[in-house]
């Protein structure tokens, strides 16, 4: 049988990306409707029309990793049991819905097979140089862990370090530049349904310097008193800049007031 896939989604970092869909299902016009992902303790749910002669409808087969499954399909809506195969959460699922040309079926739910953020923290430990260490469990899907720093009074993303996805016991590390005085880190992760799981706080003290700033009026610049992440905000709270670095260059900017994130401080900086 052709098979000629028309839409095509790639999971990269446990995420699924495609520019016309959040859908995570290929559909081949020849025949097979096919969706991946992890087991998550749902099951999949599909409309399947009436052929164009009318009678029989439009699938007639359904396998799942390969195997055949015993779901009644010849009905206008039906299950796939996912929850009767013996999986685990978070097992890779592989579903193949074979139909007959002239119609096709739909699945109501593909989202149900998408990871979601469900690990437990086991342990969480951020030392003075900046080395982050935590233990997870219970992962049920390969999501990426985004590491945060609160600072400016708000959660600032640091970076990704990829989830492994199972349940069992795993750990993770990475090392962040601190800044001056209380540094508080977490993780989280983000389902694809925006839904949110954060891990306990991890906190350390630095005794590092705390960055310092000048303005130089005639080249338009901040200069800043060691590296640092830093961000400049308009009065109607407009983002106007954002980097890292020794240097803030001002010169496209309009004279008035500003908002100047850097270091763990925010402070008032006027252009004159």
């Amino acid at each position: 049988m052709k098979r000629l896939l028309i839409t095509s989604f790639t999971f990269v970092l446990g995420f699924v990306a495609n520019a016309r869909s959040l859908d995570n299902h290929h559909h081949n016009s020849d025949g097979i409707l096919i969706v991946e992902g992890t087991y998550q303790q749902k099951n999949i749910y599909v409309l399947n029309p009436v052929l164009p002669g009318g009678v029989g409808f439009c699938t007639y087969e359904v396998r799942v990793n390969g195997k055949l499954t015993t779901d009644e399909w010849n009905s206008s809506a039906f299950e796939v049991c996912l929850d009767n195969l013996g999986l685990q959460q978070g097992d890779a699922v592989f579903i193949e819905i074979k139909y007959k040309n002239g119609c096709s079926p739909k699945v109501i739910n593909p989202k149900v097979v998408l990871p979601r953020p469900t690990f437990h923290t086991e342990s969480i430990h951020l030392n003075k140089d900046g080395h982050l260490k935590w233990t997870s469990s219970n992962e049920s899907g390969a999501l990426p862990f985004i590491i945060q720093i609160y600072k400016w009074n708000k959660w600032i993303n640091i970076t990704e370090v990829q989830g492994i996805g199972t349940p069992g016991v795993h750990e993770y590390s990475y090392t962040l530049d601190l800044v001056s005085g209380d540094n508080k880190v977490r993780v989280v992760q983000k389902g694809n349904d925006q839904a949110i799981k954060a891990s306990p706080s991890a906190r350390v003290y630095s005794a590092k310097q705390r960055v310092n700033w000048t303005y130089n009026k005639r080249k338009e610049a901040v200069a800043f008193s060691d590296e640092t992440a830093y961000e400049l905000y308009d009065k109607y709270g407009q983002i106007k800049k954002r980097g890292f670095g020794r240097n803030m260059k001002v010169e496209n900017l309009k004279k008035g007031t500003y908002y100047m994130n850097y270091d763990a401080v925010t402070e008032k900086f006027n252009k004159k």
